[in-house]
């Protein structure tokens, strides 16, 4: 876990609680959760935790910069611990595996955005949609493939 998570939580003001490090370690273990995948993950320990608990903790874990979210899909968040390197998110829209690439991949592409409309991005919350290498070699399935 973050080594100075309870550090950067008391410099904010806020206390250290079980909950805050049970949905840290959740967050740190599922990799890219949603708040419900989350909380399962903190109930298999504290069963008397709700999801407007995780909630109110997330969002104190992101205001004191231990975790950041993106949006993968068109549901709620998906949250993951702050890492050293910035990362971007491959998403397949068949099989919903999510991959997290270096955002150097994107470095022309964040250059160009800069020196051709003066934007500068926050590549921390860029999810590309696709097929991974599995699926995009696998036959169309129209069963499947509805569910999308």
């Amino acid at each position: 876990m973050t080594e100075d998570w309870e550090a950067r939580l008391r410099e904010r003001g806020f206390r250290i609680t079980p909950q805050r490090q049970l949905v840290l370690e959740a967050v740190e273990t599922l990799r890219h959760a949603t708040p419900e995948e989350i909380l399962a993950e903190v109930q298999r320990t504290a069963t008397g935790v709700n999801l407007s608990t995780v909630y109110r903790t997330l969002e104190v874990l992101e205001d004191v910069g231990l975790v950041t979210h993106a949006h993968i899909g068109h549901g709620p968040p998906t949250y993951h611990a702050v890492e050293e390197h910035v990362h971007i998110h491959l998403v397949c829209d068949r099989c919903k595996k999510v991959e997290s690439v270096p955002s150097e991949v994107a470095e022309d592409f964040v250059r160009c955005l800069e020196d051709q409309y003066g934007f500068r991005t926050d590549i921390s919350h860029v999810s590309v949609h696709g097929l991974c290498d599995s699926c995009k070699n696998r036959a169309f399935e129209p069963e499947a493939d509805d569910l999308l």
